[in-house]
């Protein structure tokens, strides 16, 4: 297994430590930073997308306009976005690895323009209900392309942090989307509904205007057979222009011959992930991500919170959006917060904080909710709010982060984008299911609904404890010592013993097709 440990101020490639830089000091690195800004926006639209519908569902003048939509309808509000983003995933990994990672930002920001026109001008929820479809397949498109650009152009000594931040910027979305419903909610008509749904394709035409300034990913261009190119970003964004750089050449060579390797393995089709132990291990990691990431009880809040609040007594619309918005502020602060400890606390202690942390906060929330409907006193009603704001600090310390940014490190180029739609699968298997469970659940049988939470996040937390590994201070390539030790395909100067023989083969492989066409032509000219 690789070593983890890394002296402070330092950062390693190829077993090698290095000074830390200061990104802030360099030109090209600050300003490629700047620029990732606009693909990381592709989360903060979810997240937009998310509070809008619980702020709709709060206004009475959308409520009036869609003929008060009972909870079956309501779960198909947010449901459907998400059967549109699973439908998508089959073709997300093709466009993001055939055309590239810009390109697939693109297309789906494209698509996501188009579904909130559609969504803006709905004058029934059967036409709101297919505008969320296909906002669900654009964002599924740009979500399949958006986080491996990050992870793949990013500085080795800042990846984790870009990669964590990426799906923290989901609650940036929502924090507008919150506090724009609640003021649209003194308009009286429908543009109090409308006006948040036509703010939604902001994030979408800032990315499309904006995605062309972000250098494509050097690990794409050596994939498509263009190393020169990929030898010029890295020196661009991590050496200031300079190839000569030592950690450059380093990433170079590791990220060439790492390819190679992959590639001469034919190790790049959707069954991958069950043929070896390491990848069968990967699949588990991107599927239970998926399932506990949205399964722990945070559906119940982030789609329904007005059914939660309705059942402790908070019924007034405006309470309801200030509860919701300043919720949302608080989760932004401990998200982004915590995307600074990831390396220095590791992947593995965040998660098992974050997820204990989770189960006892819902064990004292369901308490507080049965002693609420027991006996209707109000001070019940105020701790159940409160063990909400106590369950999502726990559940930011690890899980809205690293959700992406755990699980795109943990996979090789060659199945990266294949395996996040796995994972990405599983999200929107559990969003669908919860989106149009939760409120007919809520509905029917109350606070005792919360108990099926409390068993599933004990159940989380020992999964948890003995499938999730640490993976802190690596580098991208050399994770893969993680869960395949020995038998990784790793190549360059930090190449496993399996690396270097496969690196052999594939120089002897070139170097005899080198002589056979140099025979042909001296045969052709009649030397």
């Amino acid at each position: 297994m690789a070593d983890t440990t890394v002296t402070p101020g330092h950062f390693k490639v190829a077993g090698r430590e290095f000074a830390a830089v200061k990104w802030w000091n360099l030109k090209n690195l600050r300003g490629t930073y700047l620029l990732l800004f606009f693909v990381v926006l592709t989360s903060a639209t979810n997240g937009y997308d998310g509070s809008m519908v619980n702020g709709l569902l709060s206004l009475k003048q959308f409520k009036e306009y869609m003929h008060n939509p009972g909870g079956s309808i309501k779960g198909l509000f947010s449901g459907i976005m998400f059967l549109g983003s699973l439908l998508a995933l089959p073709i997300t990994p093709y466009i993001a690895d055939g055309l590239g990672r810009r390109w697939g930002i693109c297309i789906g920001s494209s698509i996501m323009i188009f579904a909130v026109v559609l969504q803006s001008a709905s004058v029934n929820f059967q036409m709101f209900i297919a505008a969320r479809f296909f906002l669900g397949f654009g964002v599924a498109i740009a979500h399949g392309a958006a986080p491996l650009l990050i992870t793949e152009l990013c500085h080795p000594q800042h990846r984790a942090i870009f990669t964590t931040i990426y799906n923290t910027t989901w609650y940036i979305g929502s924090i507008i989307a919150a506090w724009l419903t609640f003021g649209t909610n003194h308009i009286a008509g429908q543009w109090s509904w409308r006006v948040p749904s036509i703010v939604q394709a902001l994030p979408s035409l800032l990315q499309i205007s904006c995605v062309w300034f972000v250098p494509e990913s050097p690990r794409w261009y050596i994939s498509k057979g263009k190393p020169e190119r990929a030898l010029q970003i890295l020196a661009h964004v991590h050496a200031e222009g300079n190839a000569e750089d030592e950690v450059v050449q380093l990433e170079y060579e590791e990220i060439k011959e790492t390819l190679a390797i992959e590639r001469e393995a034919e190790s790049t089709g959707w069954l991958e992930l069950f043929k070896t132990k390491g990848n069968r291990h990967r699949l588990l990691i991107l599927v239970s991500a998926g399932l506990f990431s949205q399964w722990s009880g945070n559906g119940l809040v982030s789609y329904y919170i007005t059914g939660v609040l309705d059942g402790i007594g908070i019924t007034d619309p405006n309470t309801q959006l200030v509860i919701n918005g300043c919720l949302n502020i608080w989760n932004c602060i401990v998200a982004t917060t915590m995307c600074f400890f990831v390396d220095k606390v590791g992947r593995r202690p965040l998660f098992l904080i974050s997820t204990g942390g989770m189960m006892l906060c819902f064990i004292v929330w369901t308490i507080c909710s049965e002693r609420y409907d027991a006996t209707k006193i109000k001070g019940n009603g105020s701790a159940v709010v409160a063990m909400i704001y106590l369950y999502y600090t726990s559940y930011n310390v690890a899980w809205s982060g690293l959700l992406v940014g755990y699980t795109v490190e943990i996979l090789p180029f060659s199945i990266r984008a294949k395996g996040m739609c796995y994972m990405f699968a599983f999200v929107d298997i559990a969003l669908f299911f919860n989106t149009y469970v939760n409120p007919i659940a809520l509905n029917h049988i109350k606070w005792r609904y919360y108990i099926v939470y409390c068993v599933w996040l004990a159940a989380e937390l020992i999964f948890v404890y003995f499938f999730y590994i640490e993976t802190c201070n690596t580098p991208l390539e050399e994770i893969a010592k993680h869960f395949d030790g020995d038998a990784a395909l790793i190549g360059g100067f930090a190449a496993t013993e399996k690396g270097r023989i496969l690196e052999q083969e594939i120089h002897a492989k070139d170097h005899k097709e080198a002589t056979t066409n140099v025979h042909e032509h001296e045969e052709k000219v009649g030397l």
